[in-house]
């Protein structure tokens, strides 16, 4: 992968798809079976929760275990729930402190579960959709935005990487997370077969994504750069834990051992946490950093160095202009102010 180097400038590895299991598909709740035999109705559930992201619905398993612990604390029905039910459990979240972007997402859980089990939505009865909309009103919807990892902030962050095993890993992490303006759970899915080497830097193969759940796959190109030099660092880690094939990138122990196995991966939690710890290292309010600062840093760089809209999408993966739009307007807030020529 460095320039000149030895190997073939096209090189390839063939992914081989994992098999399709239905182990990991554990529905929200069971599903009446309608006179369908165990197997047959266990296969089925595992194909309607299919229709959701893993992550989504690992999210509202956990909801709607909230819900029915509610309910049972209560003396109330969980399923199906009546909206009355409904609304005082969104009312008992909004008085414990929760935002209304969760709240909205546990109502989606109720429903979820609802529509999974053959029963009628009792959020979109009027005595919750107006709860919802007085807690929108009172508690607010503005997102809590983490702070962007622009270029100059990596770079001080790239700085304060060790020169070891672990070190490595995370100068890749790093590096690549913000030239590919990857999603963090994009960025521990990768393999090594998802890597192709190009005579200009690197093509990166992101198989599923939080916008692509059906598996189109959106390619995308890391040059080599001069300043962060993305690529460069991510053979220095490859080559230094010798891994050939499987997740690029692995936990290392406290001994300066990489964790082997094909199922073995960094967690979405683990890069928020690495992040964090460099943001601390160079001085920064790591609690205004998270996983996303990474993807946000590239936008915003790419936007503050005049980066067309189209170009900046097709290494974001975004599909609505709008949410960069609002990116290249903060990054742009003071250029070309109204107000520059006579404030």
């Amino acid at each position: 992968m460095k320039p000149g180097g030895s190997r073939a400038p096209h090189r390839r590895w063939t992914k081989v798809e994992a098999p399709v299991t239905t182990s990991a598909a554990v529905a929200v709740v069971e599903v009446p079976a309608a006179g369908l035999p165990v197997e047959a109705a266990a296969l089925v559930r595992a194909y309607q929760q299919a229709s959701k992201a893993d992550a989504t619905v690992k999210a509202y398993r956990a909801d709607a275990q909230v819900f029915q612990a509610w309910c049972a604390r209560y003396g109330f029905r969980a399923l199906p729930a009546s909206p009355e039910t409904v609304a005082a459990f969104v009312v008992s979240e909004a008085e414990a402190g929760l935002s209304a972007s969760t709240i909205g997402r546990r109502c989606a859980a109720i429903t979820y579960a609802h529509k999974l089990a053959g029963f009628g939505d009792p959020t979109a009865e009027e005595a919750v959709r107006a709860t919802l909309k007085g807690i929108r009103r009172r508690v607010g919807v503005a997102p809590r935005q983490k702070a962007a990892a622009t270029a100059d902030i990596l770079a001080a962050l790239l700085m304060r990487t060790p020169d070891t095993l672990a070190g490595k890993r995370d100068r890749a992490l790093l590096a690549l997370g913000f030239a590919g303006a990857f999603r963090r759970s994009e960025l521990v899915a990768l393999d090594v077969e998802d890597l192709r080497e190009d005579p200009e830097g690197l093509r990166v193969m992101v198989r599923r994504s939080k916008v692509d759940q059906e598996g189109r796959g959106l390619e995308k190109a890391i040059p080599h750069g001069r300043f962060i030099r993305p690529v460069a660092l991510v053979r220095e880690w490859l080559d230094a834990a010798g891994i050939v094939s499987g997740p690029v990138f692995r936990p290392v122990s406290r001994s300066g051992n990489v964790r082997q196995g094909e199922g073995v991966r960094l967690t979405t939690q683990a890069v928020a946490d690495i992040i964090k710890r460099y943001c601390t290292a160079a001085g920064l309010d790591a609690s205004t950093f998270g996983g996303h600062s990474l993807r946000a840093g590239y936008i915003t760089t790419a936007a503050e160095r005049g980066a067309d809209l189209a170009r900046i999408m097709d290494q974001s993966g975004h599909r609505d202009p709008r949410t960069v739009v609002g990116y290249i307007r903060r990054a742009n807030a003071f250029k070309g102010h109204s107000g520059s020529g006579f404030l």
